[in-house]
């Protein structure tokens, strides 16, 4: 045979081969060995561990919450129940009679209650004096003589300038007698008189009395065409005290700088007037 022959044959031989033969795909992957295969399983249930721990942990805290919301629940509802017993017990309270103290304590007048003279010494801290008082179960207000009285107002509220309204006769710390005095106003009354009416300022000072100390609302007056420039009217003497008319200066004088000793007082009681007040 011609060496041509058996060249063409040879081309066509390998021709038909290289058709039967089909080349790799190169996009799958390579096959994985057994220490890979290994290492991934190992990859998958370390991240399926972490999920559920995370998983775990976020059902506790909510657990927690849980019963934080069912304690707090439960206290609102305690607080609910006594609150309803609260208002009942109200309600149970208001249908019963109310009984005023001053009919319950006719029987027992004197119980408790400080004795008094018709006229006492009287104490003024806040303005720095004692100052003769006469004491009146007739008059209904306690009353402080007082002048140049002046309104005025501070931080939006009313208050009151004044002096005390002074006869040269009247016993007192003599650095007060010309000394302002300021206090707000409690409230206002009507003095109604055979004059006509006059609306007064109502003041709160704290005043003592033997072993009284108690913060007292005095009407401002000028009281210097009576005896005493403090008059102490029954709602002072209120629960606290009742008075022997027989008696006058049952308490000792208190004393105050630039005053006069406790002892020497004896001498300015005697000049003393049964005067009639208002």
């Amino acid at each position: 045979m011609r060496p041509g022959v058996l060249w063409l044959l040879a081309g066509l031989s390998l021709t038909f081969a290289g058709c039967a033969v089909t080349p790799p795909d190169s996009n799958e992957p390579p096959p994985l060995s057994e220490a890979s295969f290994n290492a991934r399983i190992l990859e998958l249930e370390s991240a399926l561990t972490q999920q559920c721990n995370a998983s775990s942990v976020l059902q506790e805290r909510q657990v927690s919450q849980q019963q934080v919301l069912t304690a707090d629940v439960r206290e609102v509802g305690s607080l609910l129940r006594h609150l309803r017993n609260d208002v009942a017990s109200l309600e149970a309270r208001s249908e019963e009679p109310v009984i005023i103290r001053e009919e319950c304590a006719v029987a027992s007048e004197t119980d408790g209650k400080t004795l008094l003279g018709r006229s006492e010494w009287v104490g003024m801290p806040s303005i720095g004096t004692y100052l003769k008082a006469r004491v009146d179960s007739g008059a209904n207000t306690s009353s402080l003589s007082a002048s140049d009285i002046t309104r005025f107002e501070r931080d939006g509220e009313n208050w009151v300038r004044f002096k005390l309204a002074l006869n040269d006769s009247d016993v007192v710390v003599d650095r007060v007698r010309d000394e302002w005095i300021e206090a707000p106003i409690i409230r206002r009354v009507r003095i109604v008189q055979a004059s006509g009416e006059e609306s007064r300022p109502v003041i709160s000072l704290l005043m003592t009395l033997g072993p009284i100390r108690e913060t007292v609302e005095f009407t401002l007056n000028d009281r210097t065409h009576l005896d005493y420039p403090v008059l102490l009217g029954r709602r002072f003497m209120m629960d606290i005290a009742t008075i022997d008319v027989s008696e006058t200066y049952l308490h000792e004088r208190p004393e105050f700088p630039g005053g006069e000793p406790a002892e020497h007082a004896a001498a300015d009681e005697e000049s003393d007037l049964d005067d009639t007040e208002e």
